[in-house]
């Protein structure tokens, strides 16, 4: 197994949407999700960390060391039985092969940890209580997001269509078309942030400097695999990256957020592009043992 990170690293992604839904509510008729009290649009961590997951598996194809644990039509308890097949036990032999060998619950987590990019990469809750559940314990990942927010607040707009493919025989008796509508924003540029932990990943998971590399080309790519039309125009404009001198960092993460500054041009009124914002990083604001790249 690679050797896990050894600097802490922070980042800023920058994404835009033009004529799309990123990221529909449930609660709320999968309208745009947004901050009722500001009307700033947000996305949330679970729908791009799935962007992610399934950028990975896109390309790495369950490649040993890169299975992801929460993908579409697999029950977690199945991939969790890969771990304990590996160790020659099941869900109502474990408890006994505890008593000879106390070790057996890290074993399970470090083979999930080994075999599975996403479990490596944002950790996973593996304890589900059912009847006759496998245990694979729990895992704080190193890389977490926080949610997205738009630069500005948003207007979602709905807008009607029409299809000429009718449900029923019934109603094509009466009618030829039938009537639709979508949720779009026009256009927004979000911001998200992000934090990789090289201590827990020196002692849990095992990320390595090959995953971060890849979780990088996820982040960049991550809406290049994803479209559809129902999210309109989706692309990532900047991911900045800030990679600390030591394993622990070198100052508080919210100075370097601080120090990226997203501002409209005095000129826009209503922004419809990416070139209607402006992108600063105040270098003077960051500590010199802090290393900054733009990956775009």
């Amino acid at each position: 197994m690679a050797e896990a990170i050894k600097n802490r690293y922070e980042f800023v992604i920058l994404f835009d949407v033009e004529n799309g839904n990123p990221n529909g509510d449930p609660d709320a008729g999968n309208l745009p999700r947004i901050d009722p009290e500001s009307g700033y649009g947000l996305v949330t961590d679970v729908c791009l960390k799935r962007k992610i997951r399934n950028y990975v598996q896109t390309v790495k194809e369950d490649e040993k060391g890169y299975q992801i644990y929460i993908k579409e039509d697999v029950p977690l308890n199945r991939s969790d039985s890969l771990a304990y097949e590996y160790l020659g036990v099941d869900e109502k032999s474990v408890k006994e092969a505890k008593k000879t060998d106390p070790d057996i619950d890290v074993k399970i987590r470090d083979f999930m940890c080994r075999n599975f990019y996403d479990i490596r990469t944002f950790g996973a809750v593996m304890t589900t209580f059912v009847k006759a559940a496998l245990n694979c314990g729990q895992v704080r990942g190193p890389v977490q997001l926080g949610f997205a927010r738009s630069i500005d607040p948003i207007v979602s707009q709905e807008v009607t269509i029409t299809r000429v493919a009718i449900t029923t025989e019934k109603d094509a008796e009466n009618k030829n078309t039938e009537m639709g509508r979508k949720n779009i924003v026009p256009y927004a540029l979000y911001r998200a942030e992000g934090y990789v932990s090289a201590n827990l990943a020196r002692k849990i998971t095992g990320f390595s400097e090959e995953d971060l590399e890849l979780l990088w080309e996820a982040i960049i790519n991550m809406f290049e695999i994803d479209h559809s039309a129902a999210r309109g125009k989706m692309a990532v404009r900047e991911l900045i990256v800030f990679k600390h001198s030591k394993e622990l960092g070198d100052c508080p993460a919210y100075k370097l957020f601080d120090a990226v500054h997203v501002t409209r041009k005095p000129d826009v009124v209503y922004p419809r592009r990416y070139s209607d914002y402006e992108v600063e990083i105040c270098r003077d604001e960051i500590p010199d043992t802090v290393e900054v790249s733009r990956k775009i």
